[in-house]
């Protein structure tokens, strides 16, 4: 696999990724989801080196639009074809494929994760998905989905580019955090 400082853009799956794939359902039929907050910090420090982020999700809820608007990224919810939208926003942004990673971690995935150049996956990703990647170089994060899986694909490419020290002061830091 190439070298993470050259990555422009991380696309994020939402379901499983910025969440730990749990959904509570109220009776009114509004749904919460629970996130790592964490991974608010991983994504500004990749913003401040000016790569892009954008979260993908096959879902039409209101939870995607909220989580992505507070994170400050663009997003596209109720997303039938995941891969169209990738090349399509490649495209738009000038981004090589070669200089996009992925975080995904369900069979939806599966296309995007084959077309970039840095595919990852959640350490508790589908089954499935992991034995349909078995030939090409997928990168398997330590942490789980909504748990900080996130946050560490951030760090390792945040550091890739500029290590942390050199991106934010102490108090930059405390600034950005929630």
């Amino acid at each position: 696999m190439s070298d993470l400082g050259q990555i422009k853009l991380l696309v994020l799956d939402f379901d499983g990724v910025l969440t730990d794939n749990h959904v509570y359902t109220f009776s009114d039929g509004s749904e919460a989801v629970r996130s790592y907050r964490g991974d608010g910090l991983g994504i500004e420090r990749l913003k401040a080196l000016g790569i892009l982020v954008f979260v993908l999700s096959g879902e039409i809820s209101s939870v995607v639009g909220a989580r992505c608007r507070k994170l400050g990224v663009e997003y596209h919810d109720s997303c039938g074809n995941k891969r169209g939208a990738v090349v399509a926003w490649s495209g738009d942004h000038h981004v090589a494929m070669t200089d996009i990673a992925y975080l995904g971690n369900d069979m939806n995935d599966l296309d995007c994760l084959r077309i970039v150049g840095f595919p990852f996956i959640v350490a508790d990703a589908e089954p499935a998905l992991r034995a349909a990647l078995r030939d090409i170089p997928v990168r398997v994060t330590e942490q789980k989905g909504g748990q900080g899986a996130v946050r560490e694909v951030c760090d390792l490419i945040a550091d890739a580019h500029r290590p942390l020290s050199a991106v934010l002061s102490y108090d930059d830091f405390l600034a950005v955090s929630d």
